[in-house]
């Protein structure tokens, strides 16, 4: 595999990460660098880990983690998409402290649900003549750049639709889990 395709490979990866990096920079009043960068560390340290234990794991686990990926995925982010949309409606001072922090609770389940394919990526890689460290740095590097930037995009949008960003955010995290569900459903009749 090229650099270039590995490129491609990580941003690919990267999509449903950067959509709920600008979720997240949507709910955020002013995102602070570090805000942003611990996002992106959190998104861009799964997408590089997930592949890297799909390897490990190899091809005799790809039948059982392939069985029930999707559903994990998409309750984590119908869980984590209802509760944006909960608080943006219950409007109540937790709800407005929420928007100035970071809950590295839920950024470890979003970083987790959002990476799940990228562990089937890694089981791939098995048995692919590939450099596994280039690769997952490459991953990894790449969505720390674009969920970086997810977050600024994010904030600027979230600016022009003031009260509403943290409905639409909550409302793309379950839209993304629903497209993954329907993609594996899909995919597997």
């Amino acid at each position: 595999m090229s650099f270039t395709e590995l490129i491609f490979l990580g941003a690919a990866l990267a999509m449903d990460a950067f959509a709920v990096a600008v979720c997240k920079g949507m709910i955020m009043q002013k995102p602070k660098v570090g805000n942003a960068a611990v996002i992106a560390l959190f998104f861009g340290g799964f997408q590089a880990l997930m592949p890297f234990i799909g390897w490990l794991l190899g091809k005799q686990f790809e039948s059982a983690i392939k069985a029930f990926d999707h559903w994990i995925a998409f309750i984590l982010l119908l869980i984590l998409g209802g509760k944006m949309i909960y608080d943006a409606v219950r409007k109540d001072e937790e709800s407005e402290k929420y928007k100035d922090t970071i809950d590295i609770k839920e950024l470890f389940l979003l970083a987790v649900a959002t990476s799940i394919d990228a562990l089937a990526v890694g089981i791939t890689l098995a048995f692919l003549s590939v450099s596994v460290p280039e690769t997952v740095s490459v991953i990894g590097i790449t969505t720390f750049i674009i969920t970086f930037c997810g977050v600024y995009i994010g904030a600027k949008t979230g600016e022009l639709l003031k009260d509403k960003a943290q409905i639409a955010g909550g409302a793309v995290l379950i839209i993304i889990g629903i497209k993954i569900l329907i993609e594996h459903i899909t995919t597997s009749v």
